[in-house]
């Protein structure tokens, strides 16, 4: 079994999770979207799903895929220390950019009288 990392490592699975991100999609929406060969689509599914970030349902004739986003949750808890990095450095640049707004003199606009 692969690790959650080695799955969303390869970049047309990450696709496949952004579009069911959004909304539950067939094997032939995501495929049109991604312009990706229905057999291609179907394969990374497959590892999606046996990895347990997709759940699938039958509607009709189709089958209907979903996020299921416990797995990402090992993701969010590698990513945690990263997050405080990125937040202080986000603080820091909102602040330089404030700094930067209020020692910049505003250009007023100049009307010309006809």
């Amino acid at each position: 079994m692969e690790s959650v990392f080695e799955i969303i490592a390869e970049p047309n699975r990450r696709a496949i999770l952004s579009l069911l991100a959004s909304s539950q999609q067939s094997v032939g929406e995501i495929a049109r979207q991604l312009h990706m060969p229905q057999p291609t689509v179907s394969k990374h599914l497959r590892v999606l799903r046996e990895a347990g970030f997709v759940e699938s349902r039958v509607d009709a004739q189709r089958r209907l895929y979903r996020l299921r986003p416990e797995p990402l949750q090992e993701v969010d808890a590698w990513l945690a220390p990263f997050r405080r990095f990125w937040s202080a450095r986000v603080d820091a640049l909102e602040r330089h950019l404030d700094h930067m707004d209020q020692s910049t003199p505003t250009k007023r606009k100049i009307r010309r009288r006809r």
